[in-house]
């Protein structure tokens, strides 16, 4: 996995909706999954929001903690 990935997940923040202004590392599972059924958006974002979901679904939160220290 591209370590850029990684650490736009902990510095972007979601620009629209209801969680407008949150780290997409901070995003709630359930709004991921909602996404997952929904079909994430096109480009930047919509991989991030696919990222996360993999990584969260999957446990692998704790990759991101040293990244959310910097």
């Amino acid at each position: 996995m591209n370590s850029q990935i990684l650490q736009d997940l902990v510095k972007m923040q979601m620009p629209y909706g209801k969680y407008k202004g949150q780290l997409i590392c901070d995003l709630p599972e359930y709004y991921l999954i909602w996404y997952q059924n929904k079909g994430f958006p096109e480009g930047k974002l919509g991989m991030l929001l696919a990222t996360m979901y993999e990584i969260k679904v999957n446990g692998l939160e704790y990759l991101l903690k040293p990244l959310k220290q910097h």
